[in-house]
C-alpha cells in the first residue's frame, strides 16, 4: 500500500515511545495520523506536533475503542493503517518471597497488552473491510501489532508480559486468514532493547549493560528503526501474517 497524503493512519499508544515514532514517520510520509492514547497532555502534544489528533481510549474496553476510532474516522476518513504499540510491563516471579504471582496483575496485563490489541484491530478491521479497495492487489487496509521477543525468550519476571505478547503472536496468523477476502492484511514486529522513555530513564551503566549483550549492532534500538519497519510492512504488499524480530539477533537470557 502506498502511503499518500490521503491515507489515514491510527496509532495507539502514541503518545510516546514506539507508538510516537511512528506516528512522526507516517505523518512525514504525507499521512493522516490519529494519536489514540489515554494520556492527554502528551497525546495532545504529539497530535499537535505532527499535525494530527487527539482520540482519548482505553484500548481495554471495546466501547471507548469506538468513540475513539469514530473521532479520529470524522476528522480523517477511514484508516487504512492501524498500528498497535499500547502495552504495558510490569515484572513479578510465578512465586516470590512465599506468595503467588497477583492474579489481577496478570489479568491486567494480558487485557490491556492482548486483548487491547484485538480490540483495536478487530474493529478497526471492520472498517476496512467496508472501505473502496486500493491498488491493482485489492488491499483494503493493514494492520501491524506490536509483539516482543519475550515472547519467544521470556526472563524471570516475565510470565504475563511475555505471555500475553505470546498472544499477539499467535494472533497474527490467524487474523490474517480471517481477513485476507477482504484484502486486509495483518502483521505483527517483535521488537528487541529499544530506546524507549522506560529504558532511557535508567542509568546509563544498566543501558549500556543491556547494549553489550546485543550482538550487532552493539546499541540498543533506535524508535526511528522501529518505524521504518513499519513503513516498509505497510508499503510491501506481500508481506501477510508474518512476526518480524528487529533485535540485533539478540536472544534473551534467563535474567
Amino acid at each position: 500500500m502506498e502511503i499518500t497524503s490521503g491515507t489515514a493512519a491510527v496509532v495507539t499508544g502514541a503518545s510516546s515511545g514506539l507508538g510516537a515514532a511512528v506516528a512522526e514517520y507516517l505523518a512525514g510520509q504525507g499521512a493522516k495520523v490519529a494519536i489514540l492514547d489515554m494520556n492527554v497532555e502528551q497525546g495532545e502534544a504529539v497530535a499537535a506536533s505532527i499535525g494530527g489528533v487527539f482520540c482519548q481510549v482505553d484500548v481495554t474496553e471495546p466501547e471507548s475503542v469506538t468513540a475513539a476510532l469514530t473521532k479520529a474516522r470524522t476528522a480523517h476518513g477511514q484508516e487504512r493503517i492501524c498500528v498497535n504499540c499500547a502495552g504495558i510491563a510490569p515484572s513479578a516471579k510465578t512465586v516470590s518471597r512465599g506468595a503467588v504471582h497477583d492474579a489481577d496483575l496478570y489479568k491486567t496485563v494480558v487485557t490491556v497488552n492482548l486483548i487491547g490489541t484485538f480490540n483495536v484491530a478487530s474493529q478497526s478491521a471492520l472498517g476496512m473491510t467496508q472501505s473502496n479497495t486500493i491498488g491493482e492487489d485489492g488491499e483494503r487496509g493493514v494492520i501491524i501489532n506490536t509483539a516482543s521477543i519475550a515472547a519467544y525468550e521470556g526472563q524471570i519476571g516475565q510470565a504475563a508480559y511475555a505471555s500475553s505478547k505470546a498472544g499477539v503472536i499467535g494472533l497474527t496468523l490467524p487474523m490474517a486468514r480471517d481477513l485476507s477476502k477482504s484484502g486486509v492484511r495483518v502483521l505483527a514486529i517483535a521488537p528487541g532493547i529499544f530506546e524507549t522513555p522506560m529504558l532511557t530513564a535508567f542509568p546509563q551503566e544498566i543501558q549500556d549493560a543491556l547494549a553489550a549483550d546485543i550482538p550487532f549492532p552493539r546499541r540498543l534500538g533506535k524508535s526511528s528503526e522501529f518505524a521504518s519497519l513499519v513503513g516498509h510492512m505497510i508499503t510491501n504488499t506481500m508481506l501477510n501474517g508474518e512476526v518480524i524480530r528487529i533485535d540485533g539477533a539478540t536472544r534473551l537470557k534467563a535474567k
